[in-house]
């Protein structure tokens, strides 16, 4: 089995307070920010950041449905950890300033991927896929802290 990642990141409109907090709000904005990939979704305890843990299916493919059901740390500054209770599945969040009124969001998922063939492709096009669900997500935080 080898490990597989996807990272996204975006520049984006606001301070990096503003666009973490927004990251970090589990029973408001996150959910808005869920694009079509994402069902189920339910805040079971927190619901601002540390201590917070999630619940939501997500769709990657037509045929590949995974139930998360992910416990939430700030280690850092400015850093979410989502780490799911059902798989090897890690996604962090990291939001810093990028100037004036602006931050830089890099979203990065790992998780121990298949062995074989299956492994092959899915470390070749899991990545891809979910980079285009995270660019959905960034564009939704986009325009929600411009608000």
């Amino acid at each position: 089995m080898a490990q597989v990642e996807a990272t996204t990141e975006r520049v984006v409109a606001a301070d990096a307070e503003k666009v973490f907090d927004a990251l970090a709000d589990y029973t408001g904005t996150r959910a808005k920010l869920l694009p079509e990939h994402f069902s189920e979704y339910e805040v079971r305890e927190g619901g601002d950041g540390e201590g917070t843990l999630v619940h939501w299916k997500l769709q990657a493919t037509s045929k590949r449905v995974r139930d998360c059901l992910l416990e939430v740390t700030e280690p850092t500054d400015g850093e979410l950890v989502e780490k799911d209770r059902n798989s090897s599945m890690v996604t962090t969040w990291r939001v810093t300033p990028a100037g004036e009124g602006k931050s830089r969001v890099v979203v990065t998922t790992t998780w121990q991927g298949a062995g074989g063939i299956g492994g092959f492709f899915e470390k070749a096009f899991a990545p891809k896929g979910l980079g285009r669900i995270y660019d959905a997500m960034l564009d939704k935080l986009a325009t929600e802290v411009a608000k």
